[in-house]
């Protein structure tokens, strides 16, 4: 049983990170074409949240690894 829920745990979080992932970056190229002008710290912005988001999955495996294991 802690193999599936370690499964469900890292597929959950990969879906979730890809949704917000695309959402943060269409946001973004909609706002660097309203305003030209602040690009890049449109950019570094998004780095910045792309980033935070990427953090999630890897929580997620860490979790789902001491699930399976315990």
């Amino acid at each position: 049983m802690g193999a599936i829920a370690a499964g469900i745990a890292a597929a959950g979080a990969a879906l979730a990170t890809g949704y917000g992932n695309g959402l943060v970056i269409s946001h973004t190229v909609d706002s660097m074409a309203r305003q030209p002008q602040i690009a890049s710290q449109l950019r570094t912005t998004m780095f910045i949240g792309v980033g935070l988001i990427e953090g999630v999955p890897i929580l997620a495996i860490v979790v789902a690894f001491l699930v399976m294991n315990k």
